[in-house]
């Protein structure tokens, strides 16, 4: 009962502070600017390099597309149904129980929308080297000096140079930047996401178009002649490709493939950390979801046979030219630069990296502004510091925003935010499995809870989606445990955490 009573005060409290300023439109483009950032523009490189296949290279961002839409049109039901600051946050909470929110909030701050925003910015500033040199990595402002590598059960961690140089000064400048467009209010947080969500919606569909209609003879004769090739469910495939230890079956292979597609695809549910301050929520937070979710995915999969359309799957890694490394091999990694130069010339490696600055500042826009509601909301709850459940003047929740915008900082100068990216698809999928059987558990002990929107396809396509994210945390367990393990102990690290802020909490009300 307490509580309850302590989350009807949140709640009272956010509809106080903050202000419904999103209109369907405005929460698509929240949508859509926080799931594409640059990993379409480069994963595919190294998916390519695991499956070996252009028909699994296809079904590795079908299935995750798939995956994606399913979780969405799902999350529709909670969101419309309980449209409070903090989305996934209060599903957790109010469906499995406090501790589950303060766990997802806690990995929220820690690693997954710190670490996002940290890489983004890192390749926002590494594709800016391309057109202005001076922001270097190598070029140091000041350096602590190198740290790592530790050898531990599950693989090893660093190296980590540890230190300020051009290029990740400029992504913390970036990072500021936009940190302070969120202080000044909804209002411009919100222009600045759809100018820069439009026009990176446009770039993609450029690409889209440039790989469907200038298509390679080269390209066409090594993708399409034997399309298939090496995806027999009869196959076993060797594992890591480079230094094999096992042999593993086609769809495990698709399962370890997915951690570049899924995290290409994710970020979707950052429209929910927003309910609060969105118009007519039970309307347009699903509708924004199945919308923008089924855009994103549209557009990744065109992408992605425009790829195979211009460039060979397979490549030597000591080509010489874009077509010779092909996708497998494409210069560090960047797929999408290569396709474009192939197309158009030298020029191509200009243009792309324009379109991938673009997509970046717009990504980490969506990003800064819908992480920091999760931790306003968390404060609500007397789960994290007072301050940060506080707006200004302009009904921002600055605090939390500065919190937030701190720690990525730390995490740029770190040198460990790549390595923080590894670590969280796996955490983010637990989550969604934990939310979706939440989904089914309110189904079942709160039948009574007005249900504006039901979700697409209940209980099939749910339950669908749990068990296809069992199966693949299962396979990452196996065959990654370095992408599995450092997540897995982060979340579990926030349960002593959750223990003392409930302490405080309690002395605070007694007091």
């Amino acid at each position: 009962m307490a509580q309850q009573a302590q989350t009807l005060a949140g709640v009272a409290g956010e509809r106080a502070d903050l202000v419904k300023g999103l209109g369907l439109f405005d929460s698509i483009m929240i949508v859509v600017g926080s799931m594409i950032g640059s990993a379409i523009f480069i994963v595919s490189s190294d998916i390519s390099h695991q499956v070996q296949s252009p028909g699994l290279l296809l079904l590795v961002w079908i299935v995750a597309g798939v995956m994606t839409i399913i979780c969405a049109l799902s999350y529709g039901e909670l969101a419309a149904m309980m449209p409070h600051a903090g989305g996934q946050y209060v599903f957790l909470r109010d469906s499995l129980g406090p501790i589950w929110g303060f766990l997802y909030g806690w990995t929220m701050l820690l690693v997954i929308q710190t670490g996002t925003i940290a890489a983004v910015a890192i390749a926002f500033a590494k594709f800016t080297a391309v057109l202005v040199p001076f922001f270097s990595a190598s070029d140091w402002i000041w350096k602590l000096g190198t740290v790592g590598p530790w050898q531990v059960w599950f693989g090893s961690l660093g190296p980590y140079s540890v230190g300020l140089n051009r290029q990740n000064l400029l992504a913390i400048s970036s990072i500021v930047l936009l940190t302070w467009v969120n202080t000044r209010g909804l209002r411009l947080g919100k222009i600045v996401q759809n100018v820069f969500t439009v026009a990176k919606t446009g770039a993609l569909a450029g690409l889209v178009l440039l790989g469907l209609f200038f298509s390679t003879a080269a390209a066409r004769a090594a993708n399409f002649t034997n399309f298939w090739r090496n995806a027999s469910l009869s196959i076993m495939h060797p594992y890591p490709p480079d230094h094999p230890t096992w042999f593993i079956g086609t769809i495990t292979l698709i399962g370890v493939a997915m951690v570049g597609s899924l995290f290409a695809a994710d970020a979707w549910n950052n429209v929910t950390f927003t309910a609060a301050e969105v118009k007519n929520p039970s309307r347009n937070l699903p509708l924004s979801l199945a919308f923008g979710t089924g855009l994103v995915i549209l557009l990744y999969t065109l992408v992605n046979v425009g790829y195979l359309r211009v460039l060979p799957m397979a490549g030597d890694p000591n080509g010489t030219t874009a077509l010779a490394r092909g996708i497998e091999y494409a210069a560090d990694g960047r797929v999408a630069t290569a396709a474009v130069e192939v197309v158009i010339g030298p020029v191509g490696a200009v243009v792309m990296a324009i379109a991938i600055l673009i997509s970046g500042f717009g990504c980490n826009n969506g990003l800064i502004l819908s992480g920091a509601r999760i931790y306003y909301a968390m404060a609500k709850d007397k789960l994290f510091f007072k301050t940060a459940g506080n707006v200004n003047r302009y009904h921002a929740p600055s605090a939390a925003l500065i919190v937030q915008c701190v720690w990525t900082c730390v995490l740029c100068l770190s040198g460990t935010y790549s390595q923080l990216l590894d670590f969280l698809i796996f955490a983010v999928v637990i989550f969604y499995i934990l939310t979706l059987s939440g989904l089914f558990l309110l189904r079942w002990k709160r039948p009574d809870i007005p249900r504006p929107y039901r979700a697409f396809g209940y209980p099939v396509l749910p339950a669908l989606y749990i068990l296809m994210a069992v199966f693949i945390e299962i396979q990452l367990l196996r065959y990654k445990p370095q992408y599995t393990w450092p997540g897995l102990i982060i979340v579990l690290l926030g349960v002593p955490v959750y223990a003392m802020w409930r302490v405080r909490g309690k002395a605070m009300s007694d007091g």
